[in-house]
């Protein structure tokens, strides 16, 4: 099980690695490599752009791995429209006050953005019933070990 590095146009934060955290790029360059059709999914979120390269996908699932993609509601749709034989689960915060704290502890961030983030939460957790499966995240340990589960019985079903 390996996770998919996503691409944005963000900045990198301190200690964040080309490659490891997220794939960098300028505005240029994605969006030549959207009308390129290089993306899985892609979508402007909080003034940036993000996106799942279709090629680091495919080579994963092709190596054999199960790839977990880290994307908001406006990907899910993409991706479950461009293979539906993925499955999605949708990672719910405990409550919007606690996602709310979550991202003021962050440090990275405004409080417009934040307050950004938060209205377009509402919207996307509304929409949680649209996935195969909802993980509340209150402890991230055991959420954790919950995807994992869902991801091990997808690979015994299948």
């Amino acid at each position: 099980m390996v996770t998919s590095v996503s691409a944005t146009t963000r900045a990198p934060r301190p200690g964040e690695v080309d490659g490891r955290e997220y794939h960098f790029l300028d505005e240029a360059t994605f969006r030549g490599a959207v009308a390129s059709g290089d993306f899985l999914e892609w979508v402007e979120y909080s003034g940036n752009l993000y996106g799942t390269l279709r090629s680091e996908v495919e080579a994963k699932l092709r190596a054999g791995d199960d790839v977990i993609l880290e994307i908001e509601l406006i990907g899910a749709r993409a991706v479950r429209t461009s293979m539906p034989e993925a499955i999605s689960v949708f990672i719910a915060p405990p409550s919007m006050a606690e996602l709310a704290e979550r991202l003021r502890g962050r440090g990275t961030e405004t409080a417009a953005a934040i307050a950004k983030r938060l209205h377009r939460a509402e919207t996307e957790v509304a929409a949680a019933k649209e996935f195969d499966h909802v993980v509340l995240n209150d402890e991230a340990g055991r959420a954790a070990d919950e995807v994992a589960a869902i991801i091990e019985g997808q690979r015994k079903d299948h």
